[in-house]
């Protein structure tokens, strides 16, 4: 069965006097982690551990040992050190530069073993028994992620992260709630129509352009402000005092608000482009090894890109719209007009001139119609019925196009 699985941020209102044991267990929880990754990291003298049944069996007894922690706890804090690890190990079969993985970030995992979730609160294992804390709610809730997931009672708790911000001293439980899907998307013969969305993305200038002909979000924008962070956190580094190292924590959460919430506003634009106009599925570019094929993709548009495809993933499930990725090779060379492919189409950046029929288009725009073709394509060619199944076409601004070619208005 699928299921949809969202993650909700809630403050935690914790007693004064059991904080210190909450610190006390994320020190004994890392340790646990990190003792792991020291006895599991090989490379490059030997063959790394990445089996946490190995790993348990030969450190759980010790760390039991030398923690206070119950069994959970310590079988959750090498697991997070193996996984990790195996992420390190592909990596290096990659040939990317990479090290033993240490953890000091303050964060503990709590399971349905170590933690009892309710909808008003929740129970936590400690080095020192038990500790109760309630959430802090929003007086008004509808609307958001704490209203519609953690107050749901069609979603479950699974597994979920403490987390502690030290520049407000305050507790956030990251819970993950999870509910099974009723209605899939439409993805086989039987539909009507697929029209697809196409979506293509950009380090500069406008974030995602559709097929339908939307330029949404500021890629200028996020780097600049990025750029804003970055000089204001080394000016501070070079400070080298507490506080400032404490200013620094804080302005990295701010850093993240102020990217996701952009993120948010952007994929709440592209879903509702995708609604309006009909579709069932919006295309995207394959992400993989993206900071590898497009010239001038940092870590952090590589983060930004991932980010705003899940975002646009989950809030298009809801209505009942497919998103996919496709391969990305030769999208933005193709005419979307007359399919001519070559290099010399892309006379600068941002424009599109096809050599052989002259179609002039946003380059961008020209990419994300061929991006949208490629899933069509490949859902046409997942079909079965014998006299070719259900359409398949690109949403553009006044209409849609097929495969063939064929252009059809839309209706007034």
């Amino acid at each position: 069965m699928e299921h949809i699985i969202r993650t909700v941020i809630v403050k935690l209102d914790v007693p004064d006097e059991r904080c210190d044991d909450l610190h006390q267990t994320k020190n004994q929880f890392l340790h646990c982690a990190n003792t792991t990754a020291e006895w599991a990291w090989r490379y490059p003298n030997d063959y790394c551990v990445t089996s946490k049944q190995k790993a348990e069996k030969a450190l759980y007894e010790q760390l039991r040992s030398e923690t206070e922690l119950t069994a959970n706890l310590v079988q959750k804090g090498i697991r997070r050190a193996i996984e990790a690890s195996k992420s390190g190990v592909a990596r290096l079969k990659k040939g990317e530069n990479t090290s033993q993985p240490h953890f000091d970030a303050w964060s503990v995992v709590y399971d349905k073993r170590s933690a009892t979730f309710y909808r008003d609160h929740v129970s936590l294992s400690t080095v020192n028994g038990r500790v109760e804390c309630n959430y802090v709610l929003p007086d008004d809730p509808d609307g958001t992620p704490i209203g519609e997931y953690l107050l749901n009672e069609d979603f479950e708790f699974r597994m979920s992260t403490l987390q502690y911000d030290q520049s407000t001293e305050s507790f956030y439980l990251h819970a993950r709630m999870r509910r099974p899907v009723r209605e899939l998307p439409m993805k086989t013969s039987d539909s009507k129509h697929r029209t697809v969305l196409g979506v293509d993305v950009n380090v500069d200038g406008t974030l995602a352009v559709t097929s339908t002909g939307s330029f949404i979000g500021n890629a200028n924008k996020m780097n600049h402000r990025r750029r804003e962070f970055e000089t204001t956190r080394g000016s501070m580094q070079r400070t080298g005092t507490r506080s400032a190292h404490l200013s620094i924590q804080s302005m990295k959460y701010r850093e993240r608000r102020w990217m996701k919430d952009e993120l948010h506003r952007v994929s709440c634009e592209i879903v509702s482009e995708a609604r309006g106009h009909g579709c069932t599925h919006i295309a995207f570019e394959n992400l993989t090894d993206i900071r590898t094929r497009m010239a001038g993709t940092k870590k952090f548009h590589a983060w930004a890109f991932r980010r705003l495809f899940e975002y646009v993933e989950y809030k298009a499930e809801m209505l009942g719209i497919a998103v996919e990725q496709v391969d990305p090779a030769y999208t933005s060379q193709r005419c979307s007009k007359c399919g001519f492919t070559h290099k010399s189409n892309r006379p600068s950046k941002h424009a599109f001139v096809c050599r052989k029929c002259g179609y002039q288009s946003n380059a961008d725009y020209n990419a994300s119609k061929n991006i949208a073709r490629k899933l069509m394509k490949t859902l046409h060619s997942e079909q079965k019925s014998p006299g070719g199944g259900a359409p398949c076409q690109c949403a553009l601004t006044s209409g849609t196009l097929n495969l063939h070619g064929d252009f059809s208005a839309y209706s007034l």
